[in-house]
Parts: structure tokens; C-alpha cells; sequence
């Protein structure tokens, strides 16, 4: 048991003597090894984009999917372990439903984002368990407009503008950081948010581009971008990309 978590990296419960998780920690690391996840909100609505790796040439188009419906009005991208993302999708889908059928009303973001920040933080306190290894980034339009929302492994949670998580997420939150967000439309967005995914990968093996929205387009309701504008945007962003190459 070598190594500056000796003894104290055995359960979620014990902190370190410099009042360090590192069980916590480890559950981050498992979402920072993982394919980029990415998310902008734009004037209209809210963009969520998801590199999947694909691990094989028999892979089926479209299976092991990281970007999930919650409700009509929200939904969610899962990065890090994707058995773990789905058991999140699933909690989220009640904690929705549950809060329908007793109030009568949708759900609010900030109450759907703060219900699964604080199951999450559940798994971060018991030793009989293990946290979950995978951030969710949270897409909602209710009352309050568009928003979107990041809970991370420890339970920890934040609004944003624009947010990335797994291993391409410096670069992709620089290039996010660019963008002029309060002016964009989102069919504008999936094209630009095409092209930071498509600059992140450093992988040598190919990926397909998984994007969902929510804005006045899609009737503020969460659904799949359109087939036709994702083909144009992945089409788009691998020709400026290939420009790029050859400027260099």
C-alpha cells in the first residue's frame, strides 16, 4: 500500500490528515480518463455534445448511449463510467416523475439538479459503498428559461454557461471560453460545439459524435439534434479541421 494515500484511501469515510477523500478523488479520475463531454448554453437554449470512442468496427451506430432523456424538458450527458451514468439517468427519471405525480407540475432544474447532487453525495458518505464514477451534465428549460448544470462524483454542483469534463477538457473549456455564448443560436452552437469536440480528440481511434438539445427549435423540449444538421456539423467540423493540418 504504497503511495501518499496509504491507509486512508481504503473507505470513502476516512479523510486524510490533510482532510483529503481520496476515494472521491479516484471517482474524479475515473471521469477525467474518460471521453469528452461538453455542454454550452446558448441565447435559445442548451447544447450537449459526447465523443464515444468506437471500440470496434462491429460496433452498431448509435448503441451504449451517453446522452439521455430525463424528462420532456430536461435531460442529461454522462461522462466516465458509462454502467454508472445509466444508474444516475435512472434516478434522475424518478426523482422527476416522483415529483410530477405529488405536485402536479414539472420539476424544476434547480431542484432535479440538486436532488441528484445530493444522491450522489449519499455514495460519498457510507463505507458500504463506492461514489460514482461519472459526471453529469444537466440540460433544463423550465420556467427560469435554459440552463444548464454540472454535478460532479463528490456531489459537488454548479451552473454554467458552458462546461467540459474528460480528458479533452482544458482545451475544450479554452475554446468554449471564445465563443460569444449570449449571442449564438443553438443550431449555430451544435456547429461550433462539432468543431471543439472534433479538435479535442487525440485519440487514434475513430469516434461518433453524440449531441442533444434543448431550445426554441426543438420546442423546448429535450430531444436528439437533428440527423441532417449533426451530419453537416461533423462534416463541417472534420473539413476545418483538415484545414488546419494543412496550414501547419
Amino acid at each position: 500500500m504504497a503511495g501518499i494515500g496509504t491507509g486512508y484511501d481504503l473507505s470513502v469515510t476516512t479523510f486524510s490528515p490533510d482532510g483529503r477523500v481520496f476515494q472521491s478523488e479516484y471517482a474524479q479520475k475515473a471521469v477525467d480518463n474518460a471521453g469528452t463531454c461538453a455542454g454550452i448554453r446558448c441565447k435559445d437554449g442548451v447544447i450537449l455534445g459526447v465523443e464515444k470512442l468506437i471500440v470496434s468496427k462491429m460496433l452498431v451506430a448509435g448503441s451504449n448511449r451517453r446522452i439521455h432523456a430525463v424528462d420532456r424538458h430536461a435531460g442529461l450527458a454522462t461522462a466516465g463510467l458509462a454502467p454508472d451514468g445509466r444508474q444516475l439517468v435512472n434516478r434522475a427519471q424518478a426523482e422527476a416523475s416522483n415529483y410530477k405525480s405529488f405536485h402536479g407540475d414539472k420539476i424544476p432544474g434547480h431542484v432535479l439538479n440538486d436532488r441528484l447532487a445530493s444522491y450522489k453525495h449519499l455514495f460519498n458518505l457510507y463505507w458500504s459503498v463506492r461514489p460514482y464514477g461519472c459526471t453529469t451534465l444537466l440540460a433544463v428549460a423550465d420556467k427560469d428559461g435554459p440552463a444548464l448544470y454540472v454535478v460532479e462524483p463528490s456531489g459537488v454542483s454548479h451552473r454554467y454557461f458552458g462546461a467540459a469534463v474528460g480528458k479533452g477538457r482544458q482545451q475544450a473549456r479554452t475554446e468554449i471560453e471564445r465563443l460569444k455564448l449570449s449571442e449564438m443560436t443553438c443550431r449555430e452552437g451544435v456547429k461550433e460545439l462539432a468543431k471543439i469536440m472534433h479538435r479535442v480528440h487525440e485519440e487514434e481511434k475513430p469516434f461518433e459524435l453524440e449531441m442533444s438539445w434543448i431550445c426554441e427549435e426543438s420546442g423546448f423540449e429535450f430531444k436528439r439534434v437533428p440527423a441532417e444538421l449533426l451530419e453537416e456539423a461533423d462534416r463541417a467540423a472534420k473539413a476545418a479541421l483538415d484545414d488546419s493540418d494543412m496550414e501547419d
